[in-house]
């Protein structure tokens, strides 16, 4: 059974940081584009960073030298350091686990992240 489970999402006030983790299980892991997405209310699920599983990585242009992804591969854990929090960070942030070869594709529960204005 594959499961991603985030955590590390919170309230925070404005210029603020906050740590987003995701642990897989019950896939290869190091075989997986890993990806955060966010979910404001009202709005689409937008792809706010990527790290493919050759280590290459994107981001929302909003959150460019803000943000960064890294992943463990030993670990089987994909972070997301969130650095300048601002109230347009707030949304439901979920992790995604995409192998596009085989069609796999698999998301997290998700988690709040709250930045007051």
């Amino acid at each position: 059974q594959v499961q991603l489970v985030e955590s590390g999402g919170g309230l925070v006030q404005p210029g603020g940081s906050l740590r987003l983790s995701c642990a897989a299980s019950g896939i290869i892991f190091g075989i997986y584009d890993m990806g955060w997405y966010r979910q404001a209310p009202g709005k689409q699920r937008e792809l706010v960073a990527v790290i493919t599983r050759d280590g290459t990585i994107n981001y929302l242009d909003s959150v460019k030298g803000r943000f960064t992804i890294s992943r463990d591969n030993a670990e089987k854990t994909v972070y997301l350091q969130m650095n300048s929090l601002n109230p347009g960070d707030t949304a439901v942030y979920y992790c995604n686990a995409e192998w596009r070869f085989a069609g796999h594709n698999y998301w997290g529960q998700g988690t709040q992240v709250t930045v007051p204005s």
